[in-house]
């Protein structure tokens, strides 16, 4: 079993200072698989994910630091509970990350209560490794996105049943995103307003780092500069591109049963050296 720690449950710094990880895990959706973040030489999309790999890495001698991401854009929490589980539980990592149920709540008649069920049970399983597990609240979309008040009870019952997992175990550190004002600004999410910006995405992983324990090199809740506001009509043109380009698509992947991460691999399937 390798190293793990007591750390925070909720973000600040730990007393004692940061647990070093050898080795870390990624495991949920298009949120943890890098979405809309700038693309790698690979063709893969960076990520939160990529960028927290990048700092713990820089820990360790040259080579020692491993990383796998198993997370895959689209997957319900029932296919990461399914899927991703045995491979990361059978790794070992030290650090796993663990997010998922958003796009269950994105559906209609979505079962809370199952969604609440596989990943309580997806992090009883990884903290059963020895593993230290981050879990995360998501934003709340109604200060952003027209449309969404539909989401927020489920939402806001996923904060609690998350923070509830943290306060039981020491060894869970809960990233909570809901409570980030910052969030509401749409210059940290790309076009097709689901998923982070590269803004986002780095913020994202600082909050990880400081809810690890590490001290802040910027500080992720901060308001981004006030911008000029668009104009009606370019805000027209935007809402239009989005509805086109994004939410028809969407839409018919829902009504046809299809999945934007069907017979798509994970970007980094196995635990191996990681030097970013």
């Amino acid at each position: 079993m390798e190293n793990t720690a007591h750390i925070s449950r909720t973000g600040p710094a730990a007393p004692t200072g940061p647990a070093v990880y050898a080795s870390y895990v990624a495991v949920g959706d298009s949120f943890t698989e890098g979405m809309c973040d700038d693309l790698l030489p690979d063709g893969h999309f960076r990520g939160w994910a990529d960028r927290v790999a990048d700092r713990l890495a820089a820990e360790q001698p040259a080579g020692a630091f491993r990383y796998a991401n198993l997370a895959v854009r689209g997957k319900l929490i029932g296919q990461i509970h399914d899927e991703q589980l045995p491979a990361a539980t059978a790794m070992r990592p030290a650090l796993v990350t663990l997010a998922g149920g958003l796009n269950d709540v994105l559906r209609p008649r979505c079962d809370i209560e199952q969604v609440e069920d596989l990943l309580g049970r997806s992090a009883t399983a990884l903290r059963a490794t020895g593993a230290t597990v981050v879990l995360f609240t998501s934003t709340d979309p109604t200060r952003r996105m027209a449309g969404s008040a539909r989401l927020l009870p489920a939402i806001r019952r996923m904060k609690a049943f998350v923070h509830e997992l943290g306060r039981d175990d020491p060894g869970i550190a809960v990233v909570d995103l809901f409570s980030a004002p910052c969030f509401d600004d749409r210059r940290l999410w790309a076009e097709d307003r689901l998923h982070l910006s590269p803004e986002g995405h780095r913020r994202v992983a600082e909050a990880v780092l400081e809810a690890l324990g590490h001290p802040a090199s910027f500080d992720w809740r901060a308001p981004l500069p006030a911008a000029a506001p668009a104009g009606r009509g370019a805000r027209l043109a935007a809402d239009a591109r989005w509805l086109r380009t994004h939410l028809g698509p969407w839409i018919g992947r829902r009504l046809t049963g299809r999945s934007s991460g069907d017979g798509r691999a994970p970007k980094r399937a196995e635990l191996l050296p990681y030097e970013g």
